[in-house]
C-alpha cells in the first residue's frame, strides 16, 4: 500500500447517486465476518471473484452493474482510467496518488489508501458454504447409454492341458501344492483338531467351523488353484511357533484375517510377551533402516490401496536363520536332498513321464522373500507351457548352488533331445519353456515343427520382444492380431527384419500392412518408405506421395523429391510444385526448402536429379543471405561438392562467405531476450466465438467454432474450408493433416473426423470421455473414462481400444501423450471421501505401454483447480485461491521421469489462474481486471511474449514445441512461431 507523500484526504469520501459499479467492498470489521460473507454470497454472480483486501472482502463483478449507492450491498467501486476507486477523485488528487493501472483506491476514515496490483489475495467463497447436511445423488441422462468400448487385444487364456494332445500325462494328486509352492501362491492349511475340539464339534450343531482354516501366504496374489479339491495339511511346529509369537497382532495376511478367527492371548506368559515386544521393536527398527520412498520416487501408501511388498520381514529372516543353524533346518534340507536324489534316479532309469511331473523349473533368481519358502515340492499337475511365468523356481525350493543347477540343466537338455528324437514335440517344447526357461528357443522349436499358434501364444504370454510376437502371429495366419500388436507397440520395423531372411513373402505382406496403417494415420512419408522396397507396390506409393505433397509442410517437401525422381512421369507432374517452393522468398517456407534439399542429396544421380541441383542451391543461398536461423551452411557445402557438370560453374561463381553466428529465437542470450507485447481490445472481437484453435503446417489455422462447425483459415486470413460438424475441442494429429472434433452431448461426447487434405468431415461415434490427450499420431489416441486409461484405435469404424489399464485409484484428471511417453494424473480420495493426494503415472510407449514411474505431487492439501502435465511426466498443480489462514505456496511440481530439466514457474503472483506446460516453454495465465494476461516463458522462466486481452472471457492457451496460440470466446486469435518469434493474428470473420 502506498499513499504518496503524507496522507491524502479527498474532498469526496464515497460516490453519490447512481454509478456503474465494477466491484463492491464489504468491511468485515463493521459488518462482522458472518454478515460480510452473507452479503458477498448474495451479490455474487457467475464470473465474479472474491479477494481479501484491507481487512474486508472485495467482490469483482464479471460485468459492471448500474446501482444506486444508497441501495448497494457494499461500498461500490467504479473503474476510472483502469483504476478501481471507492470515491470520485479530482485530477489533482489522482496526480498526487499516481495509481498504476490495475490499482485499487479505498477511502476509509477520510483517508485514501492505495493498493497496488498483486496486494489483494483471491479467496474461494465456496468454502464458506456448509454442505455437510447435503446428500450426493447419482444422476444419469435420459438418452441411450453410450456404447461400450470394445477391446481389440483381449488377453489370451493360458494354453490348457488339451492344447498338447493326448500324450500329456494325467494330473498328479499333489499338483495343487506343487504349483502353489513353485509359483509362490497361498497354501491352504488346516490345523489338526485337538481332542477337546473334536468333542465340541461332535456335540455341537455347527460343522465346518471356518476358524479352523488358515492360509500361508507366499509371493503371489491369488489363492489355491481353482477347479479342484482343496488339499490340506497339518500346520508345522515352526508355523505354530510363529503364530504363538505373533499373539494378538492379528493375521499378517488380509485374506487370512478374513478367514481366521482372532485368538487373543488372554493368558500369555511373561516370556512370550517380552519376545513379541522385542520382535515388534526389531521389525520397526529394520524398516527404518530400509528407508521410505521419497516424494520424487513414488506415492505413499494409500488407505484405499494396499501397499507394495517390502521384502522379507523379521519373522522371515528368523525362519532363514533357523533353517541354517538348527536341527529343524538340517531336517528340512535332508528331505530336499532326498527329493533331488529321487528325481535324478527317475532320469537315470528312463522314467520320463514321472521325471517330468516332478521336475524343478530352472527359473530366474527370485526375490529375497521367495527364497525363504519352506516345503518339499510335489509332482506337477500337468505338462502345460504357462505363458505367464510366476515367481519361484528351483532356487526358491532348494536354495542350492551352481553345481545343482548345472546338473539339472544337463539332465533337462538330455531329456529334451530324447523327446525330440521320439517325436514328442509338445513335451520337448514343455521342457524348453518351463524347465529350462528358454522361451525364445521354445518358440523357434515349435515353429520348426509346425506348432505356429502355440508358438505365438507362448511368445506373447512370456513378454518376448514385440517384433517376435508380431512375426509369430503373422506366421500363425492371425493377421488381425499381428497388426494390432504391431500398432500398439510400434513394432512393424522389427517384425519385418525378423521375417525378411526366412519368410520374404510374409515380410512383403507385412510391409504393405505397415504402409497401409501409416497412410491411414496420415504419415505419408513413412508409409512410402515402408512399401518402397516392394516393387509391386509403386502405384500405391505414388498415390500416397501425391496426397503427402498436397498435405504440405516439411514432410510434403520431402515427398516432392520422391514424386519428381521416383516415377517415370513424376518430374513433369512435380515441376510446378518444385518451382513454387524454390522461388518462394518467404522465410516461413525456409524449413520446407531445407527439407527438400536434404532429401534431394539422398537420391541416386539422374538427369532429373541434375536438373534440380542448381535451382535448389540458389534458393538456399538466397535464404542464407537473409540470415535465417535454419542451419544452411553445411547443406550448401554438400551441394557445392556434388560431382555434377551443372555444379562446376557454380563452384566458381558462388562464393561462400564466413558462416554467420546466428541463434534461434528460443536460444537468444539473456541480454537480447525482450518481451514482445501483444494486446487485443474488445473492439478486435471476431464474428464467431472460438472454443479451440490449432496451428497447421503452412501457417494455416484450424478453428473450433462450436455448433457452427470447424473452419480452416489460410495464412492470409481467407477461409479454405468449412467443416459442418460440431466442434468445441480439437485433437490434432502429429502430421497436421487430420484432426478430431469433440462436442458434448449430455453425458457423452460426439466425435467427428476431419480430413484436412481432402477437406471433408465424417461423424465417428458418441462415447463417454473424462480426459484425453490433446494430440495423437493419427493412429492411436489416449483417453480416460473414469478410472480407466485406454489406447483408442483411431482408425476403426467403431470405438475400440488397443490397450487399457483399469482401476488406477480414482477418476483420471488429465492425460498427456506423445510418440515416446504417456502420463496421466489421478486424484485419490481419503477414507472420508475428501482429497487425499494427486498421483502421476508415467509410461514408455516403445514396444507397448510399460509403466516406468509413479509418484505423488507434494504439498497439496486440497483438490487442485490448476494443473498441467507433459507427456514425460512434469506436473505443476495448485489452487487459484487460498483460504484466509493459508499463505500463497509455491507451485507444487513433479520433475519429469525422463531426467529432463523442469520449468522454473513463477508462483508469487496471487492473480494466477492457470498454467500450460511444454517441453521447452510454459505459459502462466493471470487476471488483473479488466485484463486477461498470458505470459509465454522459456525453460528458465524468462518472459518472451505477453498476450493481453481486455474484456470478460478468459483466455484459452495451447502450446506445442513449434507454436503457442491464445484465443477466447470473443473470437480473438493470436499465435506465435516459437522458432522465429513471429506473431500472427487470425481474423475470424
Amino acid at each position: 500500500m502506498s499513499a504518496g507523500a503524507g496522507v491524502l484526504r479527498p474532498r469526496a469520501h464515497v460516490h453519490r447517486g447512481t454509478v456503474v459499479a465494477a466491484a463492491f467492498w464489504f468491511h468485515s470489521g463493521a459488518l462482522g465476518v458472518v454478515e460480510a460473507r452473507r452479503r458477498v454470497l448474495a451479490a455474487w454472480r457467475p464470473g465474479a471473484s472474491v479477494w481479501m483486501l484491507s481487512g474486508g472482502y472485495l467482490l469483482r463483478l464479471a460485468t459492471p452493474l448500474k446501482v444506486a449507492v444508497e441501495a448497494a450491498p457494499g461500498l461500490p467501486l467504479v473503474l476510472e482510467f483502469n483504476v478501481l476507486t471507492s470515491a470520485p477523485l479530482t485530477p489533482k488528487e489522482r496526480e498526487r496518488l499516481a495509481p498504476p493501472p490495475g490499482a485499487i483506491v479505498l477511502v476509509l476514515a477520510g483517508a485514501a489508501r492505495l493498493h497496488v496490483p498483486g496486494e489483494a489475495r483471491q479467496l474461494e467463497p465456496g468454502t464458506w458454504l456448509d454442505v455437510s447436511g447435503w446428500q450426493r445423488m447419482a444422476v444419469k441422462g435420459l438418452g441411450a447409454p453410450p456404447p461400450v468400448m470394445q477391446q481389440v487385444l483381449a488377453p489370451l487364456p493360458p494354453p490348457t492341458r488339451e492344447s498338447f494332445g493326448p500324450g500329456v500325462p494325467a494330473l498328479a494328486p499333489e499338483a495343487e501344492r506343487m504349483l502353489a509352492r513353485m509359483a509362490g501362491k497361498e497354501l491352504p492349511v488346516t490345523r489338526r483338531e485337538g481332542l477337546f475340539a473334536r468333542l465340541r464339534r461332535a456335540f455341537s450343531a455347527r460343522s465346518g467351523d471356518p476358524s479352523q482354516v488358515t492360509t500361508a501366504q507366499g509371493r503371489g496374489a491369488s489363492g489355491a488353484a481353482s477347479g479342484g479339491a482343496m488339499t490340506v495339511r497339518r500346520a508345522s511346529l515352526f508355523a505354530r511357533l510363529l503364530a504363538g509369537m505373533r499373539g494378538g497382532e492379528g493375521a499378517a495376511d488380509p485374506h487370512a484375517s478374513r478367514l481366521a478367527a482372532p485368538t487373543p492371548p488372554a493368558s500369555s506368559s511373561l516370556l512370550m510377551r517380552a519376545l513379541r515386544s522385542w520382535l515388534r521393536a526389531f521389525s520397526s527398527a529394520s524398516n527404518e533402516t530400509q528407508g521410505t520412498p521419497s516424494e520424487a520416487t513414488g506415492p505413499p501408501p494409500l488407505r484405499t490401496r494396499p501397499p507394495a511388498p517390502a521384502g522379507p520381514g523379521v519373522l522371515d529372516r528368523m525362519k532363514s536363520w533357523m533353517l541354517e543353524n538348527t536341527a529343524l533346518g538340517r531336517f528340512v534340507f535332508q528331505r530336499k536332498r532326498d527329493y533331488l536324489r529321487n528325481l535324478l534316479e527317475m532320469f537315470d532309469q528312463g522314467n520320463i513321464d514321472e521325471a517330468l511331473r516332478h521336475a524343478i523349473p530352472l527359473g530366474k533368481d527370485p526375490d529375497a522373500q521367495a527364497q525363504l519358502a519352506l516345503g518339499v515340492p510335489a509332482p506337477r499337475e500337468q505338462l502345460d507351457i504357462q505363458p505367464h511365468r510366476g515367481g519361484g523356481g528351483s532356487r526358491q525350493v532348494f536354495g542350492g548352488g551352481g553345481a545343482v543347477f548345472e546338473t539339472l540343466r544337463q539332465r533337462y537338455r538330455d531329456i529334451f533331445r530324447r523327446l525330440e528324437r521320439d517325436g514328442r514335440i509338445d513335451e520337448a517344447a514343455f521342457v524348453l519353456a518351463e524347465l529350462l526357461d528358454a522361451a525364445e528357443e521354445a518358440v523357434s522349436f515349435l515353429e520348426r515343427h509346425g506348432r505356429l499358434r502355440l508358438a505365438a501364444e507362448l511368445a506373447e504370454g512370456r513378454d518376448l520382444p514385440v517384433g517376435l510376437v508380431v512375426r509369430q502371429w503373422l506366421l500363425a495366419k492371425d493377421v488381425a492380431r499381428a497388426v494390432a500388436i504391431a500398432r500398439r507397440g510400434g513394432a512393424f520395423a522389427d517384425a519385418v527384419l525378423r521375417l525378411e531372411k526366412s519368410h520374404p513373402r510374409e515380410a512383403e505382406a507385412l510391409r504393405l500392412l505397415w504402409g497401409e496403417a501409416l497412410a491411414e494415420a496420415g504419415n505419408w512419408a513413412r508409409a512410402v518408405e515402408a512399401v518402397w522396397p516392394v516393387a509391386a507396390a509403386r502405384p500405391l506409393a505414388k498415390a500416397w506421395v501425391e496426397r503427402g505433397v498436397r498435405a504440405g509442410g516439411t514432410s510434403g517437401a520431402k515427398l516432392l523429391v520422391h514424386q519428381a525422381l521416383g516415377f517415370p512421369d513424376g518430374f513433369d507432374a512435380a515441376r510446378g510444385a518444385v518451382e513454387a517452393l524454390l522461388s518462394d522468398e518467404s522465410p516461413e517456407c525456409a524449413p520446407e526448402r531445407f527439407a527438400f534439399a536434404t532429401e534431394l542429396l539422398r537420391q541416386e544421380p539422374s538427369d532429373a536429379y541434375s536438373a534440380l541441383l542448381t535451382p535448389t542451391l540458389r534458393s538456399l543461398m538466397r535464404d542464407r543471405a537473409r540470415e535465417l536461423t535454419v542451419p544452411l551452411d553445411a547443406l550448401i557445402k554438400r551441394l557445392r561438392n556434388v560431382k555434377e557438370p551443372a555444379m562446376a560453374a557454380l563452384r566458381l561463381d558462388l562464393h561462400l562467405p564466413a558462416e554467420p553466428v546466428l541463434a534461434a529465437w528460443s536460444e537468444l542470450p539473456e541480454s537480447e531476450r525482450k518481451v514482445t507485447p501483444v494486446f487485443r481490445d474488445k473492439n478486435d472481437a471476431g464474428a464467431h466465438a472460438v472454443h479451440d484453435a490449432v496451428v497447421l503446417p503452412g501457417r494455416r489455422v484450424l478453428l473450433a467454432l462450436g455448433e457452427a462447425g470447424a473452419r480452416l483459415v489460410g495464412p492470409d486470413g481467407r477461409t479454405l474450408a468449412w467443416f459442418d460438424v460440431p466442434a468445441f475441442s480439437l485433437v490434432l494429429s502429429s502430421q497436421g493433416d487430420r484432426a478430431l472434433a469433440l462436442a458434448r452431448r449430455g453425458d457423452v461426447w460426439r466425435l467427428s473426423r476431419l480430413d484436412l487434405v481432402e477437406r471433408r468431415a465424417t461423424r465417428w461415434c458418441d462415447t463417454e470421455l473424462g480426459a484425453w490427450a490433446p494430440t495423437y499420431d493419427g493412429d492411436r489416441w489416449f483417453v480416460a473414462v473414469r478410472d480407466t486409461v485406454m489406447m483408442v484405435d483411431a482408425l476403426a469404424q467403431d470405438l475400440r481400444s488397443l490397450w487399457r489399464v483399469t482401476q488406477v485409484g480414482g477418476a483420471v484428471m488429465e492425460v498427456a501423450a506423445d510418440a515416446q511417453h504417456l502420463s496421466f494424473l489421478v486424484p485419490h480420495l481419503s477414507v472420508d471421501q475428501d482429497f487425499g493426494l494427486l498421483e502421476r503415472w508415467g509410461y514408455d510407449l516403445a514396444g507397448g505401454p510399460t509403466l516406468r514411474h509413479r509418484a505423488h505431487v507434494p504439498r497439496l492439501s486440497r483438490t487442485p483447480d490448476i494443473h498441467a502435465l507433459t507427456p514425460d511426466g512434469e506436473v505443476a498443480a495448485g489452487r487459484r485461491d487460498v483460504t484466509e489462514e493459508e499463505q500463497l505456496p509455491p507451485w507444487p511440481v513433479l520433475k519429469p521421469f525422463t531426467g529432463r530439466r523442469n520449468h522454473d514457474i513463477p508462483w508469487k503472483d496471487p492473480s494466477r489462474v492457470g498454467v500450460v506446460l511444454g517441453h521447452a516453454w510454459h505459459v502462466t495465465r493471470f487476471i488483473e481486471a479488466p485484463l486477461h494476461t498470458a505470459v509465454l516463458r522459456d525453460l528458465a522462466g524468462h518472459p518472451r511474449v505477453s498476450f493481453q486481452f481486455s474484456g470478460i472471457p478468459p483466455q484459452v492457451v495451447r502450446l506445442t514445441d513449434d507454436w503457442c496460440i491464445v484465443h477466447d470466446l470473443l473470437g480473438r486469435v493470436v499465435w506465435v512461431d516459437l522458432h522465429s518469434g513471429a506473431v500472427h493474428g487470425v481474423p475470424v470473420d
